[in-house]
């Protein structure tokens, strides 16, 4: 889920455990099936009793970026999106090693730590990160994060997203695990796609990046907030926000990775 119009009505289907329907698991929003072992870092946050047994319960993203630290965006521990505080989610499990989300494989664990970015502003998604602690380790590879300067960030470079989310903008949601490749866009582009006509649509470069193609076609979607946007190897941005689901002229928007580096040196476990 990303915080926009499209996203508040996902949200409150999965928090009213509306069965989500299932769809051909070859597609995301103009993407593909990707086995975990391409991609072992993406993992899913689930909640059996808050969004059904289904797809073991997932409703977000996540990315292994240490042998037991997760990240993830900040608006998917909400209580818009839980319909309750995370604290009372007493399910509450992160998924590592499982690509297909109606099988039993990898390990669902607990998070010993949750530090969710008191900075983090629902009205101008700013500070749109989390960062879980897993009860153990994990043997699964973790990706790097980009640092600020990085070629991965620059405008053009070929990025691919991932997740478990929406295939279609239409409530359609795939059980396996699907990549979409899209492009990052200059900060000028991004700042005319959105431009600030309300303060929930304001595009900040500072803490910000976007990705997408021209003619649309290929994004993120509900229930893929959180995962990894990866280029060059590296993770250069999480599933944020958007208007609509790979609609031309409105690219998805993401938690720059470089932002993460401070949290997750101050809260990580490693």
């Amino acid at each position: 889920m990303r915080p926009s119009v499209r996203a508040v009505l996902g949200a409150l289907a999965l928090v009213l455990a509306i069965p989500i329907p299932a769809a051909a698991d070859e597609s995301v929003v103009g993407g593909r099936a990707v086995r975990l072992s391409q991609s072992p870092w993406a993992v899913a946050l689930a909640s059996r009793q808050r969004f059904g047994g289904e797809r073991s319960g997932q409703f977000c993203g996540g990315v292994l970026v240490g042998r037991s630290t997760v990240v993830t965006a900040a608006h998917c521990l909400t209580k818009e999106v839980l319909g309750v505080p995370w604290q009372q989610v007493n399910d509450l499990r992160i998924i590592v090693g499982r690509d297909n989300l109606a099988s039993s494989g990898g390990q669902e664990l607990k998070a010993t730590k949750v530090w969710v970015n008191p900075r983090y502003s629902s009205w101008t998604n700013e500070g749109d990160m989390a960062v879980l602690t897993l009860e153990r380790p994990v043997t699964d590879r973790p990706i790097p994060i980009a640092e600020r300067d990085d070629d991965a960030y620059l405008p053009g470079t070929v990025a691919t997203v991932y997740g478990w989310g929406d295939t279609t903008g239409e409530g359609s949601y795939a059980s396996r695990l699907r990549s979409a490749r899209v492009k990052v866009l200059a900060d000028p582009v991004c700042g005319r796609a959105y431009p600030g006509k309300s303060p929930d649509r304001t595009y900040r470069a500072a803490s910000m990046l976007c990705a997408g193609v021209p003619r649309g076609g290929q994004d993120a979607c509900q229930g893929d907030s959180g995962g990894p946007l990866v280029a060059h190897g590296l993770l250069v941005g999480l599933v944020s926000w958007g208007t609509g689901c790979g609609k031309a002229g409105s690219p998805g928007v993401y938690t720059r990775a470089s932002a993460l580096l401070p949290a997750v040196a101050d809260h990580g476990a490693d």
